[in-house]
């Protein structure tokens, strides 16, 4: 603790002085498309100012001279986004104050080093919350997918009769494709709803994954850095809670081994994904490479954040990878009641494994 003592001897003729301040104060039926309508048929705010409130001081005898004191005491700023940006006001938000409570207390619930802490938070979450979720992206998928058949016969009858009506009242061809794509969009929409299977839908497990990733992500980087209240204590604690070459979770991994296996963790399970497409679209192909992209661009990352953020991304993509295969599996799909789809296969793994060879190494 600085402490700094100031002695202040006052004299009897200022004591007026002192005593003049002491003063101030369902499920649908879809339409048939032979009745389906057509559309040509119908201040700034400024704070107030504080008034300035001045200690009343008491009224003091000539003789006795007075003494202050003023002592200085380091102490921990106070948590304020005032003056930050967005990454430090997200660092300081409540779901990552709520997330950093969570891993304090896997750790002293179990009892294990902080790197065994943080794998089995990471396996827990993605087991408990987003397995589901991605069994529910592939019932839709598979619904959606089981819809193309029924899409492509409704569409060729509304053609047929979009080409009839636009005999009878003069369309032109450019009218004829408007009004095509405005009641072929509606078909589908209502064979969504009927099948409650909206594309939509799929991308649930994205919208909560990725708030899950940041917010564990920034727990750990102010457990380690000791930004927060919560981290003050347990940061002497991470640095001696590492194992093999990261002994020191607080700093980067200075090998680049767990860097270089986040990225190539990341490539394999685009490279999973793309295998399963062989006709892929060319958008498809776009999103795969942007994907390769970031990948890669994850090694310079990791390399430069705690180890403890590292394991964390490492541990969350292995554990990713293997529910991407054992959603491939056929028993797994049935027991999770997951339609069946048309790039289904018996030996999954095995198609796999030769698609991955006839690509890469032939």
């Amino acid at each position: 603790m600085l402490c700094l003592k100031m002695t202040v001897n006052v004299r009897p003729g200022s004591l007026w002085i002192l005593h003049q301040i002491s003063h101030l104060s369902p499920r649908p039926p879809i339409r048939s498309i032979s009745h389906a309508p057509f559309a040509c048929d119908h201040h700034k705010t400024y704070r107030s100012h504080v008034p300035l409130r001045v200690a009343t001081f008491p009224r003091l005898r000539p003789s006795l001279p007075l003494k202050s004191t003023i002592c200085f005491q380091p102490c921990r700023p106070a948590s304020t986004t005032s003056g930050t940006g967005w990454y430090e006001s997200l660092a300081d938000s409540t779901p990552v104050h709520l997330t950093e409570q969570l891993l304090i207390s896997v750790h002293q619930t179990t009892g294990l080093p902080w790197w065994a802490s943080i794998v089995c938070t990471t396996v827990a979450l993605r087991t408990v919350v987003t397995l589901p979720l991605g069994a529910y992206q592939a019932v839709i998928i598979a619904k959606v997918e089981a819809l193309q058949v029924e899409i492509a016969e409704l569409a060729k009858r509304l053609r047929y009769e979009i080409s009839v009506r636009a005999k009878e009242k003069g369309w032109t061809e450019k009218h004829c494709r408007y009004q095509f794509k405005k009641n072929l969009k509606r078909i589908v929409s209502e064979l969504y709803v009927r099948d409650n299977c909206h594309p939509f839908k799929a991308s649930l497990l994205v919208w909560v994954q990725l708030p899950m990733w940041v917010c564990l992500s920034l727990a750990l980087r102010n457990l380690s850095l000791g930004v927060s209240d919560a981290a003050t204590a347990l940061q002497t604690e991470l640095a001696v809670g590492g194992t093999l070459w990261f002994s020191d979770l607080t700093l980067p991994d200075s090998t680049w081994i767990m860097p270089v296996s986040l990225g190539l963790i990341n490539l394999l399970i685009t490279e999973v994904f793309a295998l399963r497409r062989m006709e892929a679209s060319k958008f498809q192909k776009y999103v795969t490479n942007f994907i390769r992209g970031i990948s890669l661009l994850m090694i310079p990352i990791a390399a430069t954040v705690p180890s403890s953020m590292a394991l964390y991304w490492l541990s969350s993509s292995c554990v990713g990878l293997g529910h991407n295969l054992l959603l491939r599996s056929p028993r797994f799909r049935r027991l999770c009641r997951i339609p069946p789809t048309r790039s289904d296969s018996d030996t999954p793994y095995r198609d796999i494994a030769s698609s991955f060879v006839s690509k890469y190494i032939k």
